[in-house]
């Protein structure tokens, strides 16, 4: 059996994400596609507004076979980052193709800049350095270190997200020497940036989100799959809540408050004095947009900020991040759904497999876990506490979902 991976959030899943399934099963003809889905935290620094288990229904429904967890410290992460630890769970399960969409839809666009970049490497990592030093955020750093490198007018663009991803996917396949092809979609009518939900049945997650925030979910009803929009309305009525950072600010803000400056200069992405940048502006801030809207700066970019505040709010250092990064292969990959067809691709290429696939997160184990844990815990602490406690509980037991279609 022939498998295809796609590396996801799905926050939610819309008509974008069925687009990029079919495509990607119509470009590699492949019998499987796998997701791997980041979990809990995502890698601009927010919380899912649903929780994994919602998500890989939502996408086991519209034509994903297998959903794979992206763990935390690869999910809120920067690009080169998240998409290495993707690439090594894609690496073990064994796929032939990784799609990806992009503002490009050009595969060999992404296959000459990542042979441009590999060529220049040690000249682009100095570049890097001295933009960063001149106070550039990263982002806007490695752009202007790409513009120095004078490559050729018809190479890829890296100003858009999908793009930076999908070459750092490309790069990750080259480092890790993964035998994996790789094929893009072009991505459909909105972009990942757009604000508002138009007339058009594609819209970016973006403009979901701030739709379901600020309008009823029938309104929006089009951009998204019937199971989408059934299992919204389902977590809503259950939980009465769509989890968004506004609901973790009072923790944060005691976390923030309460913790001394020492141990906030430990944690994973604090650093040059962010710490004491943090104690001054959350003591007066009302709400979490408030504090973003102060806390950013030209050097600091917002979704570099909220991945720092995400790691403060679930305590996860940088001595842990470390050691759980040293290496990219996983000590252990989650299941968290399949259909019959997925299980039957698990079970055919069960005995290729180095590292193994748990259906429990009771059978985890290591630092891996020991995070996971912790961060599961804080994600669900905005729940009425009965609900808290049961889906805490399901959390070591709850086997994956299993689709029978």
């Amino acid at each position: 059996m022939k498998a295809v991976g796609i590396v996801v959030e799905y926050n939610p899943f819309h008509n974008g994400h069925l687009y990029q399934v079919e495509q990607a099963k119509q470009a590699t003809h492949a019998d499987v596609v796998i997701a791997i889905m980041s979990a809990s935290f995502l890698q601009r620094g927010e919380p899912a507004i649903v929780s994994k288990w919602f998500r890989t229904e939502m996408a086991l429904s519209r034509g994903v076979d297998i959903v794979l967890e992206l763990p935390y410290i690869y999910s809120t992460q920067k690009a080169e980052t998240f998409a290495n630890g993707a690439i090594a769970i894609l690496k073990e399960v064994g796929v032939e193709y990784i799609n990806f969409g992009s503002e490009s839809g050009d595969v060999d666009s992404f296959n000459q800049l990542s042979d441009f970049m590999h060529e220049h490497k040690d000249e682009f990592d100095q570049l890097v350095k001295k933009h960063i030093k001149k106070g550039y955020s990263y982002p806007r750093a490695t752009t202007a270190a790409f513009q120095d490198l004078h490559p050729a007018s018809n190479m890829l663009s890296l100003t858009e997200p999908n793009n930076i991803l999908g070459f750092h996917y490309i790069k990750a396949i080259r480092d890790q020497h993964a035998s994996i092809k790789a094929t893009t979609t072009l991505r459909k009518q909105a972009q990942y940036h757009d604000a508002f939900v138009t007339g058009h049945a594609i819209a970016s997650a973006t403009s979901i989100r701030k739709a379901l925030m600020d309008k009823d979910i029938n309104e929006i009803s089009h951009v998204m799959p019937e199971e989408t929009f059934s299992l919204l309305n389902e977590y809503q009525r259950s939980y009465q809540l769509l989890h968004t950072w506004e609901h973790y600010f009072n923790m944060l803000q005691y976390k923030i408050l309460s913790t001394p400056l020492t141990e906030l200069r430990s944690i994973y992405e604090c650093e040059e004095g962010l710490e004491y940048r943090m104690k001054d502006l959350i003591k007066d801030s009302m709400s979490f947009t408030e504090l973003m809207e102060r806390f950013k700066t030209k050097r600091y970019t917002w979704t570099r900020l909220q991945r720092l505040l995400t790691h403060i709010l679930t305590n996860t250092t940088k001595t842990e991040m470390e050691e759980a990064c040293s290496t990219y292969k996983p000590p252990y990959i989650r299941l968290l759904g399949m259909t019959q067809n997925g299980r039957s691709y698990l079970n055919k290429t069960k005995s290729d497999r180095e590292v193994p696939i748990i259906t429990k997160f009771s059978k985890a184990s290591g630092i891996q876990k020991q995070i996971e844990e912790r961060v599961t815990n804080i994600y669900l602490s905005p729940l009425k506490k009965e609900h808290f406690i049961k889906e805490m509980k399901q959390e070591f037991s709850r086997s994956p979902i299993i689709l029978n279609h």
